[in-house]
């Protein structure tokens, strides 16, 4: 097995249990203590581990959130409630993107019930999840595909962009500072941009975890958004200083 491979196989295991040993991760991949100690090096100077007596554990920060197995699994219950409520702002009949996110993935759990619909997405957990639904039909958005996103970024994912045309696009977003929204991810958020460019208007679907936190590429001001959607476990203080500036807030 390549080094690299190993590597992201051993994130794998610690996506799934938190940490991990040095001696099971050589057994695991009939490796030498000494290669795994070189992996958890390289993995750590990365950003994406936490080297511990023996082991290894997951380290949160801004570059292991990004990954989206990480992120199915926080706040899991928070964003079923925002997608459920994100649906019924979808009509029969409309266009609608999706974006790569974990939270407004989520929202391809509730449109059997909308039927026709037309979905473009660029998030593979949508296109796997809809393209066996009858009544929806789904324009799957070409480009590189990023493992650590699920989803399809690029040159092409944003022209075809450009010549679509939709009624809504639900995004979702890594952090929100002040008025605005943030990703650590430059070519996400060209996406992301493009995908608002395409649609007459967009709701941001973000947990309440979300406000305050720090990324790195501006994405858009919040006022680029019909609404912000989230839950009713939002900061007061986050809530009053977006309201007083004029941006709307749809709790749920």
């Amino acid at each position: 097995m390549k080094p690299d491979d190993r590597r992201q196989e051993i994130m794998d295991i610690l996506m799934e249990a938190g940490s991990a040993s040095v001696e099971d991760l050589a057994l695991r991949f009939s490796v030498s203590k000494m290669t795994v100690h070189r992996d958890l090096d390289d993995l750590e100077q990365a950003g994406l581990l936490r080297k511990v007596h023996g082991g290894a554990s997951i380290q949160s920060s801004a570059q292991f959130e990004s990954d989206f197995r990480y992120r199915e699994k926080m706040a899991a219950e928070e964003k079923r409630q925002l997608a459920s409520h994100a649906a019924t702002l979808v009509e029969p009949g409309q266009i609608i993107i999706i974006d790569d996110g974990s939270t407004a993935g989520g929202l391809a759990d509730h449109l059997a019930t909308i039927r026709p619909l037309t979905v473009i997405t660029n998030n593979l957990s949508v296109i796997v999840k809809l393209t066996a639904v009858p009544g929806i039909e789904v324009i799957s958005l070409g480009g590189q595909y990023s493992r650590k996103f699920n989803g399809f970024f690029g040159i092409v994912t944003e022209e075809t962009l450009s010549s679509l045309r939709a009624d809504i696009a639900f995004l979702s977003s890594s952090a929100i500072q002040g008025a605005a929204a943030y990703h650590q991810d430059q070519e996400v958020v060209k996406t992301k941009r493009q995908m608002m460019r395409s649609a007459s208007h967009s709701y941001l679907m973000v947990d309440h975890a979300k406000f305050g936190k720090p990324a790195l590429h501006f994405l858009t001001g919040l006022d680029g958004f019909r609404a912000v959607i989230t839950s009713d476990r939002i900061d007061a203080g986050h809530e009053a200083a977006l309201s007083d500036v004029g941006i709307t807030i749809i709790k749920v």
